[in-house]
């Protein structure tokens, strides 16, 4: 299953040239996880207050054409891999269905504190089980 947001390209997220600037590709994707995640009751604050932190250990990005300025575009979000300790997500971001960029996050669960890998709660791990790709 996947799962999508719409994302309007604002000026701020473009260049001098009025394409979006390539790093801001990398923050659609962030929406989009993140809104999946708040959609399966797991919003950041959450997991934060539990000891825990969800981070972004890799990110492998190919970039196939640009956006530009009030495109609008869709951010896409699907689970690959899912790990005792880490999620890795397939993301994509269209327009109009046409690919734009794609990429493959490693999402690691630490603990807050000690920020070492640790494992996801378990019932978080179940709910996300039911989303692998």
């Amino acid at each position: 299953m996947s799962f999508s947001i719409p994302i309007r390209v604002y000026i701020e997220d473009t260049d001098a040239g009025g394409i979006v600037y390539y790093v801001n590709y990398l923050k659609f994707m962030e929406r989009s996880r993140t809104e999946f995640l708040r959609s399966l009751g797991y919003h950041k604050v959450a997991i934060l207050d539990g000891g825990l932190l969800l981070v972004v250990h890799a990110a492998e990005v190919n970039y196939r054409r640009s956006a530009r300025l009030d495109d609008e575009l869709e951010a896409t979000t699907q689970i690959t891999k899912l790990a005792r300790s880490y999620v890795e997500f397939q993301q994509q971001v269209l327009r109009g269905g046409e690919l734009l960029c794609e990429g493959l996050v490693r999402v690691a669960c630490v603990g807050a504190e000690s920020m070492r890998p640790c494992a996801l709660p378990a019932e978080m791990h179940s709910k996300l089980q039911e989303f692998v790709h």
